[in-house]
């Protein structure tokens, strides 16, 4: 068999069922020729990783693609070209380009970006409804979601733990409003409910399960696999915790079609340039936005801002307004620990908008012997 030609049948091929297609084909022709064949990793641990190759799965040392960049590191979900049959170990020799990743700053003080899935078309994000909703945690998967390049879909997991009919529909309410765009499905592993829906929307491509620990996603892959794969442990009733029973992002081939990548709960989900999938999430926001009378309006104080009518109006939340102010500033700050230019433009920015506020109380004191009146 070809592992390189093109226009070999890309559905007949032996690991179509992992996602290969003809333009990941033609992305490898040129390491057939070197006597590689291609794989997908399923699995990275310790330097190694598990890939699933035409001769089956292997374990493959990765010493050969260690990069300075983070951000090129081997990762569950990438296209790899490995050594053939034979040697011992096998070797990793290069990453195929990445179509998709879905990226988060690292909770080191080194500013770095963490891939936690590659070569993704959708990214679920598990939200339990065993808890409280915590809509800013889900308005930041889904702007890493959509910064990413993959389509987000937000699964509200343990609906068989909220009863009441009427109040479920608030709740999808809730999260359909901070997710514009955005499917929003209810879903009971434990009885099955929702997950028809949700089978027949992963099983084109690749997805990756996202969420905090507790949320359900290991329960979630098995019942998506139909089969107990993943370790499940019950969360705590204090607070809808669980603990971390996936160590590891794992690629999981669906009966139905498609793969999952199924990955540890994750307490932190700090940004990482993630301007555009802010501005998707706040659709409304960058809208009102363009009618602001200020082109660099900054939403605070400044006459002729549609964002603050809005807000007055009703029409817009304050809680949205609050949510987005913040996702912005700390997108800025990561961007700017590694950007020079952007962190300068930052500094000048802040020190104009100190200034005018300083210039503004003087004014209302009137220290430059001005008179000041509240009415027109």
């Amino acid at each position: 068999m070809s592992f390189a030609s093109p226009s070999s049948s890309a559905s007949s091929h032996s690991l179509a069922l992992y996602g290969w297609d003809e333009d990941w084909a033609a992305e490898f022709a040129v390491y057939a020729d070197q006597g590689l064949v291609p794989g997908r990793v399923v699995r990275v641990d310790r330097g190694q990783c598990d890939v699933v190759t035409p001769d089956g799965a292997v374990r493959a040392d990765t010493e050969f693609v260690v990069p300075r960049d983070p951000m090129k590191v081997v990762c569950t979900g990438d296209w790899v070209a490995v050594d053939a049959a034979g040697g011992d170990p096998r070797y990793v020799r290069t990453l195929l380009p990445r179509r998709t990743a879905f990226v988060r700053s690292t909770s080191s003080k080194r500013s770095e970006g963490q891939i936690l899935a590659a070569n993704v078309d959708h990214a679920i994000v598990a939200v339990s409804l065993a808890v409280e909703l915590d809509l800013g945690r889900v308005e930041r998967f889904l702007a890493l979601a959509w910064e990413s390049g993959a389509q987000p879909v937000v699964v509200l997991t343990k609906a068989d733990l909220v009863p009441d009919p009427v109040h479920l529909s608030y709740l999808v309410q809730d999260v359909e409003a901070t997710a514009p765009g955005v499917p929003v499905l209810t879903v009971s592993a434990l009885h099955g409910d929702g997950l028809e829906v949700l089978t027949a929307l992963v099983s084109d491509g690749t997805s990756v399960l996202l969420g905090q620990s507790g949320a359900g996603k290991s329960t979630l892959a098995n019942a998506l696999v139909g089969a107990d794969v993943m370790d499940v442990r019950a969360a705590r009733d204090i607070d809808g915790k669980g603990r971390h029973t996936t160590t590891t992002r794992n690629l999981l081939a669906l009966p139905a079609g498609g793969v999952l990548i199924d990955t540890p709960g994750l307490r932190g989900v700090g940004l990482w340039d993630a301007e555009s999938g802010v501005g998707q999430v706040f659709s409304e926001i960058e809208e009102l936005a363009g009618r602001c009378r200020f082109q660099d309006c900054a939403h605070e104080s400044e006459p002729g801002c549609a964002v603050l009518a809005a807000v007055d109006s009703g029409e817009l939340p304050v809680r949205r307004l609050e949510s987005y102010r913040k996702l912005i500033r700390e997108n800025q700050r990561i961007v700017a620990k590694t950007d020079a230019r952007l962190r300068s433009e930052i500094r000048r920015e802040w020190k104009r908008r100190g200034a005018e506020g300083k210039a503004a109380m003087e004014l209302k004191r009137g220290k430059w012997g001005w008179v000041v009146s509240d009415h027109p």
